[in-house]
This record gives C-alpha cells, sequence and structure tokens, in this order.
C-alpha cells in the first residue's frame, strides 16, 4: 500500500470523524456544557464568588465548560487532525511532493541521499490514486528533471532527465547522444570525485535544447546496452554492438540519467508513457550529509 492511498485513507476517516463530531458529538458536548454550568451557577457558584471574586468567578465557569467541551481521544487523533491531513493531502497531490534520491544515477546533478521537491502541477493537475490529468497545464521538455512511476513496476518511483519528446529520434552510439541526427554539444567540465566510491569521473557539459546540465560519462570506451523487458513498443528501438536507436512513440518520453554509465533508463527498458508523469523536479531541500546541497540544481 503506498503512502499517497494511505493519506487518502486517513483523510476520508479523519472527515467522516469530523463531519460527526459536528452534526453529533459537539452539540452532545454543548449540552451536557451548560447543563453543567447551570448546576454550577446555582450551587457553587456564589461560594466562588465569595471567596474568589468576580475574576475568579469567570475562570472557575471558563474551567466548567472547558471540561465538558474536551474531546474524547480517539476523536481528538481523527477528527481533530482533519484540518492537518487535509491540507498535507492538497499540497501533497498538487503542489509539491518530497522524494529521497536512493542512487547515484542522477549524479552530477543529484547525489544519493538528496531530499527534494518535485512540482505536481508543472505538467498538469492529476488525481492523487487514480492519476488522471484533469487540468492540462504544460508538457515536458528536453532538460527536464523529471519524475515517474517506472513503467515495469509503477509502485517504484523513478527520476531521469528528458531526453527525447514523442516523435523525437534517439540515437545513442559509442556514448554520443544525438537528437533527430544532431549531436548534442558536450564540452569537458573538470573532473567529478563521488564521494561514495571515492574516484573520480570525467564530467562533462551537455546542452540539450538552451539548457546546459552537468554529465558524467567516459567516451573513451564504447557503449554497451542489452534490453531489459519492454512493456510495449519495443519494435521502436533497434540495438547493435555500438548502443541503441529509438523513435519515441506519441504519448511517450525517453528518459536518461546524467550518470550515464550507470544509470538504468529508457536505453534499456524503453518510454515513459505520460499517464506515468509525477512531476517535475526544481529543489534541493536538504541532504543529511552535505547541508551545502540545500537549493536549486539547474
Amino acid at each position: 500500500m503506498n503512502f499517497a492511498l494511505i493519506l487518502f485513507l486517513l483523510l476520508v476517516v479523519s472527515f467522516a470523524a469530523w463531519i460527526a463530531d459536528r452534526l453529533r458529538f459537539r452539540p452532545a458536548r454543548l449540552r451536557a456544557a451548560a447543563a453543567a454550568l447551570e448546576a454550577f451557577d446555582a450551587q457553587g457558584a456564589p461560594q466562588v464568588r465569595a471567596k474568589e471574586g468576580e475574576e475568579g468567578l469567570r475562570a472557575e465557569r471558563r474551567r466548567i465548560h472547558e471540561n465538558a467541551m474536551r474531546q474524547p481521544w480517539w476523536l481528538e487523533y481523527t477528527a481533530g487532525l482533519f484540518p492537518v491531513i487535509l491540507i498535507v493531502f492538497v499540497v501533497r497531490s498538487f503542489v509539491a511532493e518530497p522524494f529521497k534520491i536512493p542512487s547515484g544515477s542522477m549524479m552530477p546533478t543529484l547525489l544519493t541521499g538528496d531530499l527534494i521537491l518535485v512540482n505536481k502541477s508543472t505538467y498538469g493537475i492529476r488525481l492523487p490514486i487514480v492519476h488522471t490529468k484533469v487540468v492540462p497545464l504544460g508538457l515536458p521538455e528536453r532538460g527536464d528533471v523529471m519524475v515517474f512511476r517506472y513503467p515495469l513496476d509503477t509502485s517504484i518511483d523513478y527520476i531521469k532527465r528528458v531526453v527525447g519528446l514523442p516523435g523525437d529520434e534517439i540515437e545513442y552510439f559509442n556514448r554520443r547522444l544525438r537528437v533527430n541526427g544532431e549531436e548534442v554539444p558536450l564540452a569537458p567540465d573538470g573532473e567529478f570525485f563521488d564521494a561514495e566510491s571515492l574516484s573520480f569521473g570525467s564530467q562533462y557539459l551537455e546542452t540539450l535544447g538552451e539548457r546546459p546540465h552537468k554529465i558524467l560519462t567516459n567516451l573513451e570506451k564504447t557503449s554497451s546496452i542489452t534490453p531489459q523487458s519492454f512493456t510495449r513498443f519495443r519494435d521502436r528501438c533497434t540495438y547493435n554492438s555500438e548502443g541503441v536507436r529509438c523513435t519515441v512513440p506519441d504519448g511517450h518520453y525517453f528518459v536518461m540519467g546524467d550518470n550515464r554509465e550507470n544509470s538504468l533508463d529508457s536505453r534499456f527498458w524503453g518510454f515513459v508513457p505520460e499517464e506515468n508523469i509525477v512531476g517535475r523536479a526544481f529543489f534541493i531541500w536538504m541532504n543529511f550529509g552535505d547541508l551545502k546541497r540545500i537549493g536549486t540544481f539547474e
């Protein structure tokens, strides 16, 4: 059971309790409070007024009212939490959702352990749980860092960079990327130190469209790509000893990791359907291993 479904069930339960409290339990507490105050006014009020004055009398009446209106624990943890759960559900479903980077496939852009935010509305408003788009607002662009549900197992979220749009021809031969017959520009950008493997790797500045980003690759080695199971459109890709060529189907996207030799992506398992899209990653809000990582990454 995924977190979105758990949150939705919590929302339903807390909302039902909130409605029950407003329609039944709170009116009963109000009647009980009125009865308690009436009994106090008839019996205990004169003594309190004589001993503690009007201020003490008001304080005692307030205490009696608050005690009578206090929710039982099961309502406090259901109806009482409904506004909080509602806000979390709305923000997470339609505004921004947090994710944690589990691997190094997007190095050097994103590191293992980065906690990121994903804009849920960049590519349209979708209903939670069923993922149906109800308000189209935009489409992925080349260079976007996109979170999506893995086509071979939609219970898993992946994050990769959008390389190919619907209708594009993508070629990746000898570790060189071409989009629609044009080689994507690469410029040497020094070396990257991988703190996990304690090793250095060649870093390049790649430009998809007008947005440059850093990638890791070794241009001196030949490509070795073995396709895995495709869900659909296996015939859109051809493989040889030098790499792969794919034509992106309508309504689908070709994605790759920035750590080109250490990323399981569209080169191996095919295309991302539009309905699998979760949103566009845009911000690192924490990395407990490196607090300097906080901020935008593009």
